[in-house]
């Protein structure tokens, strides 16, 4: 069994993510108190539904500030996986709380369906929300650049959110423009049940990604990008590769598979063996690895017939079939050969 750690690497992802964050929830209490500005001022019950989303900004980014300075932390005794866990429980509650806040907001327009009321100060209202549909669009973006670099999925939730924040701010504004233009109020409950039902979507997919994390669930593209590589640089003592799995805890992929060897290596041959597929892995990823190689000793006959080693002087049988490693063959439990 093989074991490498590269914990150190990801420490200063992790305080990059940690800095954008508190500068997320920063932002965000700033534009909580713009957006009810907003709302006192023209009496819109789309701009309450910004308004009220924003709430849900703060709250959740907190919740993932806290996920992210956890993770952050080294592996201890009662954590040995580390504590990259937390950030599937933190999306899971944002996640919850934005789809929430959307079936809210469709509820409230509902209401007003069949109790109006006036609309004032349209001009203002519009410039405000304006800004901060900019202002929004701007953190999500530059959240969702780092937590896809870092595979922080608390990071990428959080942009995900503040963007579909920006999205549902244009909608209200577009919604604002056309009641001003035409006068017709109607619009505004049209549009926030429009941007309520965006929201709650939104909040759905965070959710299902948090949960597949917490379940740990395949990364099949992962996998496949992992598998690929190596049956590229594949060398002749890479005898086979069976049993892959893969599993990542916050920014740190963990990787256990099975690697089979010649049987009569040594165990420093063996050792050297999988110390090339680890660096393999490791130039191929930007994420700190932690990987797990068992290794087995090829069984002849059998896997005589699918070795490509050329000078193996204890062949039992010709080479038959060169075996592609891919999702297929190396996620199954078994080793390969040709009956």
């Amino acid at each position: 069994m093989h074991k490498y750690n590269q914990t150190a690497n990801f420490l200063n992802p992790g305080a990059t993510n940690i800095r954008i964050q508190k500068w997320v929830v920063f932002i965000g209490f700033l534009l909580l108190i713009c957006k009810f500005g907003a709302y006192l001022l023209t009496n819109s019950n789309a701009i309450l539904t910004d308004a009220l989303e924003s709430i849900v900004n703060v709250v959740a980014g907190g919740i993932g500030l806290y996920s992210l300075q956890l993770s952050a932390k080294p592996r201890d005794a009662d954590h040995p996986y580390g504590h990259g866990k937390i950030e599937f429980i933190s999306a899971s509650i944002e996640g919850t709380m934005v789809l929430f806040a959307g079936l809210i907001i469709i509820g409230r327009a509902v209401y007003s369906f069949f109790y109006p009321h006036a609309l004032l100060d349209l001009d203002i209202g519009i410039f405000i929300i304006l800004i901060t549909a900019i202002v929004n669009f701007a953190m999500g973006w530059i959240c969702v650049r780092q937590g896809s670099k870092s595979s922080s999925l608390a990071l990428t939730a959080s942009g995900e959110h503040l963007k579909s924040d920006a999205y549902s701010s244009i909608g209200i504004i577009a919604a604002l423009i056309l009641i001003y233009i035409t006068g017709y109020q109607v619009f505004d409950n049209v549009i926030a049940i429009a941007m309520g039902a965006f929201i709650s979507v939104t909040g759905y997919h965070v959710l299902r990604r948090a949960i597949a994390g917490i379940m740990d669930e395949a990364d099949y593209d992962l996998l496949r990008k992992i598998i690929s590589q190596l049956d590229q640089k594949r060398k002749e003592t890479w005898v086979d590769l069976h049993n892959m799995r893969v599993i990542k805890y916050g920014m740190v992929v963990h990787i256990d598979c099975h690697l089979t060897v010649p049987w009569y290596f040594s165990v420093r041959d063996a050792h050297e063996v999988v110390s090339s597929v680890d660096d393999s892995i490791r130039k191929d990823l930007e994420n700190p690895v932690e990987l797990f190689i068992h290794t087995d000793a090829c069984i002849p006959p059998e896997q005589c017939s699918i070795c490509t080693m050329k000078d193996c002087e204890v062949r039992q049988a010709p080479l038959q079939k060169k075996v592609e490693w891919n999702l297929e063959t190396s996620l199954q439990n078994k080793r390969h050969g040709i009956n």
